[in-house]
């Protein structure tokens, strides 16, 4: 969005200036949306938050000036010393609890909480940045914003995101705070997002105090979370508690982390760049053994086969100039009323070297036979007759595999999620751009 400063006001007070980029301002519906959701910030009380203190455009260049914080941010915390535990853990649970309540009831959604946006002050937790995220829907890229460790199963659907988004990243922050990882581990856009829609969080060491809020708050229908004020008044044992009377909570109970920011800061990122040293060997190790299996499986003339392990619903060959795809539908299942298909496509060449080169196989993506688009896959309700688009922006599970020569038998898998499919639908028709029309499939469920 633009860049950050710490300066100074007029009285010499330490403020944060944020700066949106120049080419943002002069479009008059960034402009709108700016001043709009400015001012709905500045309206944000002021507790446990780095309130904002002023905003406008001037010469171009839209501005917002934040209360600046003194302290290193959550993320550099964790990575430096481990997780939290004890008292300041829960101090970190209610002062972020309570920033939530004050900024929902300004009418106004964080969109985008997530450690590096927690900054841990002598007195407590900060959280920054609320509100600001949603400036970034005059770009037309609503359905991207964010960060996708964090995000609810709604945000990366794309369905609307309120305050019960918010109070789902409030688990993830504190299960990341409390164990060290996020509570849908690591990886792609792509995988994580399919995790947060699908998959059950982990939370294996988490105080127990905690563990049971944190699941209500990670729950997969936002109706059922609690609100941020029911949050807060289960972490303190009472009803209606006032955000003052929280705040000073977590003032009696908050140990102020040890060590300048910027000293926590440097040790987080020698710990990053040491984790991707050994990552990258890691995956140079991970891809001689990928190698080796490789040439075992095509000597021993077998093919290697990534699919979904039992029966498929439906296969099909679809054949092209050099070259054939078994396309498979691996599973059809239903949760709730979203309903995800898994299917793979494996690349079986002509051409005795079967090795594939760079080209456009499904006549969607120039990059490449297994990165093809999955927006346009289509599931047709046979129940109620009723078509649905695809939830998902990014459909494959294949990430890792990208940029690389694909050799003979080897498979690639996609996904893609359905919302509002009714309960009443037992059967449905898959419809795959370029690769046919897989009909009536029976749709099962978890």
């Amino acid at each position: 969005m633009g860049m950050v400063y710490l300066a100074n006001d007029t009285s010499g007070r330490r403020v944060a200036l944020k700066v949106m980029r120049p080419e943002l301002a002069t479009e008059v519906n960034f402009q709108r949306r700016f001043q709009k959701e400015a001012e709905a910030a500045r309206r944000v009380a002021r507790f446990c938050t780095a309130p904002v203190l002023d905003a406008g455009v001037d010469n171009g260049q839209a501005y917002l000036v934040t209360e600046y914080v003194e302290g290193p941010d959550l993320a550099a915390v964790v990575e430096a010393q481990g997780p939290m535990t004890g008292a300041n853990l829960e101090a970190l649970a209610v002062g972020v609890a309570t920033a939530l309540v004050a900024i929902h009831q300004a009418d106004v959604v964080h969109r985008d909480l997530k450690p590096s946006n927690i900054l841990l002050s002598p007195l407590g937790p900060r959280v920054i940045d609320f509100g600001i995220a949603q400036l970034a829907d005059t770009l037309g890229t609503q359905s991207v914003i964010g960060t996708p460790t964090y995000m609810s199963p709604e945000h990366a659907t794309g369905e609307r995101v309120t305050a019960a988004s918010d109070v789902f990243a409030w688990a993830g922050v504190i299960a990341y705070a409390g164990t060290g990882s996020p509570p849908f581990g690591v990886g792609g856009a792509a995988e994580l997002l399919y995790r947060i829609v699908h998959n059950t969080p982990r939370l294996d060491g988490l105080d127990d105090r905690l563990l049971p809020l944190v699941e209500r708050a990670l729950d997969k229908d936002p109706t059922r979370r609690p609100t941020a004020q029911q949050v807060l008044d289960r972490l303190l044992g009472r009803e209606k508690v006032a955000i003052e009377t929280a705040t000073e909570v977590v003032s009696d109970i908050w140990d102020p982390v040890e060590g300048p920011a910027t000293s926590l800061a440097a040790d987080a990122l020698r710990m990053r760049r040491q984790r991707q040293r050994w990552v990258a060997a890691a995956a140079v190790l991970a891809a001689v053994a990928v190698v080796a299996v490789l040439l075992a499986v095509l000597r021993s003339g077998g093919v290697l086969d990534q699919t979904t392990d039992g029966d498929p619903l439906a296969q099909r060959v679809v054949s092209r100039n050099g070259y054939n795809l078994h396309v498979r539908i691996d599973s059809l299942r239903r949760a709730g009323k979203t309903v995800t298909v898994k299917w793979s496509v494996r690349y079986e060449p002509t051409d005795p070297a079967g090795i594939w080169e760079p080209g456009n196989v499904f006549g969607q993506s120039s990059n490449g036979p297994f990165q093809y688009s999955t927006d346009g896959v289509v599931l047709i309700d046979t129940v109620n007759g009723v078509r649905h688009a695809t939830a998902n922006q990014n459909g494959c599970l294949c990430s890792p595999l990208y940029d690389k020569r694909w050799k003979k038998g080897e498979t690639a898998p996609f996904y893609n999620s359905f919302t509002d499919v009714q309960t009443t639908a037992v059967k449905a028709d898959i419809d795959i751009p370029s690769l046919g029309l897989f009909d009536g499939l029976p749709i099962e469920t978890e």
